[in-house]
């Protein structure tokens, strides 16, 4: 059973941030964590606190914790589509995986804050057109990391020649995780083009499970393939932890990530929760 971290705010840290965030990253590295992830936004988001509250950039933040690890693998929850042109997407997320030694997620979704889009001045269109955009960037994705440089045409975005030196160290390429939940198309694009997904724990998650396996049936994909994550959160607690990733566990979730709130330390937490269940094998979907 796989463990990692989100960290989701850097208040608590106060005028520390860089210090703050590299003990966490050197401790959930050390402690066997599977991950460690930053949202990639630019405003702090209302679930967590006001938009004004303290927000880094998300791949710088992956470059400094990539510099400060050993083995612990790095992404976003999750990239928005909108905010990147997607073939430096690509050429950033490679540029991780190399300099990481092949640590890279891409973590990625069809975006959702029409409020920091504004503020920054990002376009913000119709949903569809934010799933079209997401499927064309993971199609791009998969050419870059080919090697395959020939132009790029989509009705969405264009690139003449998407060149991408050097190549990724993970093999065939960085881990592609999607996240979200929706029936129609995200979970279809997971089992099209992703090799993880991430899921809301919820009383739904068996459900949207069942819809994934229903979709690389239709894909001809294995289900097997795919790497089930979900975000939780937790007491703070190694036993709650403990029971959180047993319950998922059993619902069929391969890889928890637990989501660090405010002024807490969860580093330690969840190394010691991951010493009694890494040998914990899930059971259900």
């Amino acid at each position: 059973m796989r463990v990692g971290l989100q960290v989701p705010s850097f208040t608590s840290f106060g005028d520390r941030i860089g210090p703050e965030f590299a003990r966490i990253a050197r401790d959930a590295d050390q402690g066997g964590l599977e991950s460690l992830w930053v949202m990639d936004h630019f405003f702090q988001i209302q679930q967590v606190g006001a938009a004004d509250e303290p927000m880094l950039e998300a791949y710088t933040t992956l470059g400094y914790a990539a510099a400060l690890t050993e083995r612990i693998k790095l992404g976003t929850m999750v990239t928005g589509v909108i905010y990147r042109n997607p073939a430096l997407l690509v050429k950033t997320v490679t540029t991780l995986d190399v300099l990481s030694g092949g640590r890279a997620y891409l973590g990625i979704g069809a975006a959702w804050n029409d409020e920091e889009s504004r503020g920054y001045g990002f376009e913000f269109p119709p949903v569809a057109q934010r799933f079209e955009q997401l499927e064309e960037a993971l199609r791009l994705a998969h050419q870059m990391w080919k090697g395959d440089e020939k132009p790029f045409e989509g009705e969405h975005y264009r690139a003449d020649r998407p060149l991408n030196v050097p190549a990724a160290v993970s093999s065939p390429h960085p881990t592609v995780l999607i996240g979200g939940s929706g029936e129609k198309k995200t979970l279809r694009f997971v089992a099209k083009y992703a090799d993880a997904c991430n899921i809301f724990d919820s009383e739904e998650l068996p459900r949207k499970l069942d819809v994934l396996r229903a979709h690389c049936d239709t894909e001809g994909r294995d289900y097997a393939d795919i790497e089930k994550t979900s975000l939780s959160i937790t007491d703070g607690s190694v036993q709650h932890a403990v029971d959180t990733i047993g319950r998922l566990a059993e619902a069929g979730i391969d890889h928890v990530i637990f989501s660090q709130a405010t002024g807490q330390d969860l580093a330690p937490v969840l190394a010691e929760a991951h010493a009694q269940v890494k040998d914990l094998v899930p059971t259900g979907r």
